[in-house]
């Protein structure tokens, strides 16, 4: 008995068989990896933007009428405590000087660059929040 011979090319065995899986496991890989990547910048800029508003209501309620510099420190911490990680909240600075002969309270804030997940290098994520001073 001969073999049936198939009309379709593709059908026949060209030594590709278990190709596609193959290409769908490493495209896969690449494409979970770009993602993650992604979603980590993602999350290193929220950290970014929360660090950036807490020394900014921090610098506010320490540039109310009557307020101290420790208020403004106090308020930054604790904003930052509940948004985020206490370890973020380590270092906390504030001054209060004159720009163009306005008062001006200024809080600043470094805090660790989140690379895997809330993990990563201390003190790369330098930021800092202004506020007019009321008792001028």
């Amino acid at each position: 008995m001969t073999e049936p011979v198939s009309a379709d090319p593709a059908a026949e065995d060209s030594g590709e068989s278990g190709a596609a899986v193959v290409d769908f496991v490493l495209v896969s890989v690449l494409v979970t990896a770009l993602a993650m990547a992604l979603l980590q910048l993602s999350f290193a800029l929220h950290v970014r933007n929360t660090l950036t508003w807490a020394a900014s209501e921090g610098a506010r309620a320490g540039a109310r009428l009557g307020a101290s510099p420790q208020i403004a420190q106090d308020r930054s911490r604790e904003l930052i405590r509940q948004s985020l990680s206490s370890a973020y909240a380590q270092d906390v600075q504030v001054s209060r000087r004159v720009e163009g002969g306005v008062a001006v309270v200024e809080v600043h804030v470094c805090a660790p660059l989140p690379v895997v997940a809330l993990w990563g290098p201390p003190g790369a994520v330098t930021t800092r929040g202004r506020a007019f001073a009321e008792d001028q």
